[in-house]
């Protein structure tokens, strides 16, 4: 166990979080996400660390943005864990891959492919990146609830942005193309870039973490021909977490857990 003192990248003691926590990628969604909780107080911002902490149905929850990509999220997470954090959330955005999802729809994932390098510090490649199963099926059921068009399966993650939308560029391009065709046709709902090592690091911790996304575009259904309007507004996956972390709060005091 980690010196419970100061954490090192997010500038949090003991007592400044709750054990339930949102992981946007974006610091500037922070503030967004803590209007929902009741009494928020923005404890810092360190970096990429953006930090806000309040309640949800009587329980301590925080928001700490993680930044771009595997490296920053799993110090977040790591950071989080050790002074007391257990469960989360990211909600974040992603690019559709498969033809049905649409901008403006919420992808919740089910489980990731490791095609970056941070989970490699955690599990061999053969471990699955899994999303813990009732936050999956909280935020499946939010979502529905919610009315958005929600899609729930397995998501890419990558390290590189451009590496995805811009791959006859890069010198490995051969790599990247076919790689590509072979989410698309394993059915892959998505691309992102954090939740497969989350998820992995989740397990090394022995905490607990999903994910959703709000669909910004889907260069899949562009290449088609196929009607839609890009949007990058994300209040729709924000409402679906924080609906989902309500139900997990409430599942967690009625099993006394």
């Amino acid at each position: 166990m980690q010196d419970i003192g100061m954490q090192f990248h997010i500038h949090c003691k003991q007592g400044d979080v709750g054990r339930y926590v949102f992981l946007p990628g974006d610091p500037g969604r922070c503030e967004s996400i803590a209007s929902y909780f009741d009494d928020p107080v923005h404890i810092g911002m360190n970096r990429e660390y953006n930090i806000y902490t309040g309640y949800l149905l009587g329980q301590k929850v925080s928001v700490c943005s993680t930044g771009i990509g595997g490296p920053s999220a799993s110090i977040a997470m790591e950071e989080l864990t050790a002074i007391g954090a257990d469960t989360f959330i990211r909600v974040g955005t992603c690019g559709g891959i498969a033809l049905d999802v649409r901008p403006g729809d919420v992808v919740v994932a089910s489980g990731a492919i490791r095609y970056e390098h941070t989970s490699l510090e955690y599990a061999p490649i053969e471990f699955p990146a899994v999303a813990d199963f009732d936050i999956t099926a909280a935020l499946k059921a939010a979502g529905e609830e919610l009315g958005y068009g929600t899609h729930v399966g397995v998501v890419q993650c990558k390290d590189s942005f451009y590496g995805q939308h811009s791959p006859e560029k890069s010198p490995v391009y051969y790599d990247l193309l076919q790689k590509w065709e072979s989410w698309k046709r394993l059915g892959v709902k998505a691309s992102e870039m954090e939740s497969s090592a989350l998820f992995v690091v989740a397990a090394a911790l022995g905490v607990r973490c999903g994910s959703c996304f709000h669909v910004i575009w889907n260069q899949e259904r562009e290449k088609a021909g196929m009607d839609m309007s890009m949007t990058e507004d994300t209040s729709g996956a924000i409402k679906v977490g924080i609906e989902a972390m309500k139900r997990i709060i409430a599942a967690d005091i009625k099993r006394g857990k």
